[in-house]
């Protein structure tokens, strides 16, 4: 299961991230994108940065404490021919992003 914390983008680092990106619309709010944890850091995903294999990331702790943070991406993929890939970060804590999808099927069925 996925964090269900979410973070406002303040206007100044929605300009910063634009300046960072090649895109020019950027998300006015942001999930945590790690699975669910109730301490530590939250990671909302922004856009994909412009090196390949890396992604622009809204990093947040506390009410007060956000910042961007381009980090490189997972190589992490599912076990299989066609395993999906982990659409986190290197070094992520918890589970792979298809690892929860796999937990949420489970669940469901």
């Amino acid at each position: 299961m996925r964090c269900a914390r979410w973070r406002r983008v303040a206007l100044e680092l929605a300009g910063e991230a634009r300046e960072k990106s090649a895109v020019t619309y950027i998300d006015r709010a942001v999930r945590c994108q790690l699975s669910a944890h109730d301490e530590g850091e939250h990671f909302g995903l922004l856009t994909d940065a412009d090196a390949y294999g890396t992604a622009l990331w809204l990093r947040w702790r506390g009410p007060d404490e956000a910042e961007l943070v381009v980090l490189p991406d997972c190589p992490v993929a599912a076990p299989g021919p066609d395993g999906d890939g982990c659409r986190l970060f290197v070094d992520h804590t918890a589970q792979h992003t298809w690892e929860d999808a796999l937990e949420e099927a489970t669940c469901a069925s």
